[in-house]
């Protein structure tokens, strides 16, 4: 193949295009999900000496959450032990509804999407994880799996938070 700049750059555009993949693939990305404490429309990221109760949120292959409705206190800091006990992997997104229907898009886009937000933990089959969340307004917050498929398929969960 003889080499041309046609050649370079098309190899240029597509090493552009990889990189700007791989950066919005890395789960830093806009949605609201909050960084460093930030409160968002659902809450903000909790401090673990703070947390008065733990629930833990088991993932199947079955596609559904267990406990799928969960209720807190506005003001309340939960952590969530996140278990798979599922043969391929899941995550649980904290979000409100269109937010996970915008990141459901993107997972769409990205399967293999790493997240780093403090409202997310993705997990592989047989690991476990946590989410410490301060859920500082009252109504509800929407969980689910973004994993291609698994939304669609039911898995997904509500929150009600209760004024204090």
């Amino acid at each position: 193949m003889k080499f041309t700049w046609s050649h370079a750059f098309r190899f240029f555009a597509m090493v552009a295009f990889a990189a700007s993949g791989a950066a919005f693939a890395s789960g830093s990305h806009t949605g609201g999900h909050g960084h460093d404490g930030d409160e968002t429309a659902i809450g903000k990221p909790g401090l673990t000496a703070k947390v008065r109760r733990t629930i833990t949120i088991e993932m199947r292959d079955n596609m559904r959450y267990t406990p799928s409705k969960i209720q807190v206190k506005q003001g309340e800091t939960v952590r969530f032990i996140v278990k798979n006990a599922g043969q391929v992997k899941h995550e649980v997104s904290l979000g409100t509804e269109k937010e996970l229907l915008e990141h459901l898009e993107q997972m769409k886009k990205f399967p293999d999407m790493e997240h780093d937000e403090p409202s997310k933990v993705t997990l592989q089959p047989g690991k476990r994880g946590e989410i410490v969340w301060q859920f500082t307004k009252a109504g509800t917050v929407n969980f689910a799996c973004l994993m291609p498929g698994h939304y669609e398929a039911g898995m997904k969960g509500a929150i009600q938070v209760g004024r204090k």
